[in-house]
């Protein structure tokens, strides 16, 4: 087990995204934040956060389950598919622009299926990716708006995202 972010840097991280976002922002956009379960909407919730101060206004701030969107249901492996904890999302998507936050883009699926849960609740004028950590291995052609950390690591090791909020313990380490 190697750390790759401890508390500091993804903190700051974090910091540095708030503002790349918020300085990107058009006057008069209607943003929304929509965080991926499940590390996806602790991110969610820390960057609606920040960038609450930076705007001076509050983000409607959700969560998106995708388990009923996954392309790996049926795994031909014989694994259990993460259970459904449900979305939440007290606003209607239409017409804004989501701040879509996921912890770890790897191969694009994930967001690809909640682009399609977000999809399905309305029409949002456009969405934007930020990830705390984009590990490459991209099959489907999607990158991130705003990415924390690059990370180039072999097959077969993993990536995990630790978060006060979960776990009692902010690190990204490599297993």
């Amino acid at each position: 087990m190697e750390v790759i972010l401890n508390q500091q840097q993804i903190q700051g991280i974090l910091q540095t995204m708030a503002d790349r976002i918020a300085s990107d922002l058009d006057q008069g956009t209607v943003v929304a934040v929509v965080g991926i379960r499940s590390r996806g909407e602790v991110l969610a919730e820390r960057l609606a956060n920040m960038l609450e101060s930076r705007l001076g206004h509050a983000l409607p701030c959700g969560t998106l389950d995708i388990t009923l969107y996954r392309d790996d249901l049926n795994d031909p492996q014989g694994r259990m598919p993460p259970a459904f904890q449900g979305t939440e999302i007290p606003f209607d998507v239409s017409g804004k622009t989501i701040l879509l936050v996921d912890d770890v883009l790897d191969t694009g699926r994930s967001v690809r299926a909640a682009m399609d849960a977000l999809i399905d609740l309305g029409r949002p004028k456009a969405i934007r990716l930020a990830v705390l950590v984009d590990r490459g291995r991209h099959e489907y052609p999607i990158q991130a708006d705003y990415t924390g950390h690059k990370l180039q690591i072999p097959e077969g090791k993993t990536i995990a995202v630790h978060l006060a909020e979960t776990d009692n313990k902010d690190q990204v380490i490599v297993q």
